[in-house]
């Protein structure tokens, strides 16, 4: 017996191996399921702004000591974050900025890009995430310089 065209065993098509059917169009899905992820992210992050708003980091025994700062006394590319975080939050973009510099940008680029994200899926348009290799390759050069200017005499500004 042979399963019919379109029928429920279409999917084991290729000689007994299961062959999933394609996704459907994103547009075709409601607007409330498209929102559901680009919504829920900026709610994770949201919530997340919003505690460290509220417990401050400055404030010794709320977070955990950066291990690479306690062992080595050499400032990571997160050093500060929580500070800058913190700043950010109450709306003091000075602060934020000297706690970590690179850090109030990224959430300047996470703002864009959950626009975009917010867009796309309002307009039921994909969402690509493939991003090139020359980006994730310049990502590090940016993490490694800025590491290594916070810690040299010259880049103390950069230090939290």
């Amino acid at each position: 017996m042979t399963a019919a065209p379109g029928g429920p065993d279409a999917a084991w098509a290729q000689g007994g191996r299961y062959v999933p059917p394609p996704p459907p169009p994103a547009g075709s899905r409601p607007l409330a399921r498209r929102l559901l992820a680009p919504l829920g992210t900026l709610a994770g992050v949201a919530a997340a702004f919003a505690y460290v708003g509220t417990v401050d980091p400055n404030e010794p025994g709320h977070y955990p000591v950066c291990p690479l700062l306690r062992y080595t006394g050499v400032y990571c590319p997160g050093c500060g974050g929580l500070r800058s975080a913190h700043a950010f939050a109450h709306g003091d973009l000075g602060a934020a900025f000297g706690s970590n510099a690179l850090a109030v940008i990224g959430y300047g680029v996470f703002a864009v890009l959950i626009v975009l994200w917010l867009v796309r899926a309002v307009r039921g348009l994909p969402v690509r995430t493939s991003v090139p290799n020359a980006w994730w390759w310049g990502i590090g050069a940016v993490l490694v310089l800025f590491t290594v200017v916070r810690n040299l005499p010259f880049g103390a500004a950069l230090a939290p």
